[in-house]
């Protein structure tokens, strides 16, 4: 919690921090990268620090920190912290980094606030800041540990096994340990970081689900082709080099899993929810439960542009009629093909966007969503509607964590 001393000063000038937050990110990831250009070439996302993501996000997680230091001051809002320990997790990230990054962002703060930032302000907001870092610093250790690793030791090299075409835009690829012993275990509804070198020497990062369920001596992972459909949002540079570039017999670099949307234990309800690619986590849940708790009931609800467009179509149809108190619900922009076709045969088929009003869901049920980001708000409105409880809705975002800045 924050000292006596820094609470009144936070309290007091987080309107003024937060109201200038979206220039202090901007200014301390430039002065960053001005400092270490390697961090955006080989750690950073290039496309959103492109388009401002990634500053929308980091300014809506250290909003979301420092109001519940000051409207909790008996907690340490941890919870807001998991999403992110897990991705960097994933990415490697050891302690160290830290200092960096608090240099430049509390260097931001008194660049944009000038004179209103006093010593003692300055001294509140370290402590904000070192607060939520040595949080996640626990937090990742934690994690490692749990991995079996050291700090940041989560890279290794895989070898594609195999690559199907799901979709015109989809592609999986089936991962395997060069040594070929066991892949390492993992939780339904994790995901890996996969590292690839561009044209331009640089080392981008990416993280994606891993879509099939553990306990096989390979994994496997689903990528979309990301399209650029305008300047904001640009040709995907993972995505696009996987599916040009990645084959049966070529060595990936993957980190260990990780990912905080897990599945419970115990045989209470569950909705998993999800929109295009967001489909790649169910499917190792489904996929899970048709092994270990087959009677478990669970209602399932995917939206995608159309049957043509939706990775692994038949395979989620199959994974279902395997549970026998599992319900799938399908909505598709355009539902041309899926009248007659198999899976039609036991799957409510609508056309237009998800719209989960009319279904029975059970106050007890536990729902998972992952998807763009409208479409897991809307779903998430209609589940309290139906009267779940904001806590038994969790989510999964791929890319920086927006919720919170919203």
């Amino acid at each position: 919690m924050l000292s006596t001393q820094s609470a009144p000063i936070v309290r007091a000038t987080l309107p003024a921090v937060g109201a200038s937050l979206g220039t202090i990110t901007e200014l301390f990831y430039r002065h960053m990268f001005e400092e270490r250009p390697d961090l955006l070439r080989g750690l950073f996302n290039r496309a959103n620090q492109a388009n401002g993501a990634q500053r929308e996000a980091l300014a809506g997680a250290v909003a979301a920190f420092a109001t519940a230091l000051v409207e909790h001051p008996d907690k340490r809002p941890d919870a807001v912290l998991g999403r992110i320990a897990n991705k960097h997790a994933s990415l490697g990230i050891t302690p160290d980094q830290y200092v960096l990054v608090g240099r430049h962002l509390l260097g931001a703060v008194k660049e944009v606030l000038g004179d209103a930032v006093t010593p003692a302000v300055a001294a509140a907001w370290d402590e904000v800041y070192w607060l939520m870092a040595n949080a996640l610093i626990a937090m990742e250790a934690r994690l490692y540990a749990e991995a079996g690793v050291e700090n940041g030791v989560v890279w290794h090299d895989m070898e594609i096994d195999e690559r199907t075409e799901e979709s015109p835009d989809t592609a999986s690829f089936v991962l395997r340990r060069r040594d070929g012993l066991p892949t390492e275990p993992f939780l339904p509804g994790q995901y890996v970081s996969v590292q690839v070198e561009l044209p331009d020497g640089a080392q981008q990062i990416r993280q994606y689900s891993l879509s099939a369920a553990p306990g096989h001596k390979t994994w496997r992972i689903t990528v979309k082709r990301e399209r650029s459909t305008d300047d904001l949002v640009p040709e995907g540079e993972v995505s696009s080099w996987l599916h040009a570039h990645a084959r049966a017999g070529q060595t990936l670099k993957v980190s260990l899993p990780f990912g905080d949307l897990v599945l419970p234990d115990g045989d209470g309800p569950l909705l998993l929810a999800s929109a295009g690619i967001g489909i790649t986590p169910m499917l190792s849940m489904l996929d899970h439960l048709a092994t270990v708790s087959p009677d478990r009931p669970v209602t399932v609800i995917h939206a995608d542009r159309s049957p043509a467009q939706h990775a692994h179509r038949l395979e989620l149809a199959e994974l279902v009629h395997q549970l026998p108190r599992a319900s799938l619900h399908l909505w598709y922009e355009t539902v041309a093909g899926a009248p007659g076709e198999p899976e039609a045969q036991a799957a409510h088929v609508r056309e237009g966007r998800a719209d989960i009003t009319g279904l029975t869901v059970s106050q007890d049920t536990t729902a998972f969503l992952c998807g763009p980001l409208p479409f897991m708000r809307a779903v998430r409105g209609d589940l309290l509607t139906h009267g779940l409880s904001p806590a038994a809705v969790h989510y999964e975002l791929f890319g920086p964590d927006l919720w919170l800045s919203k």
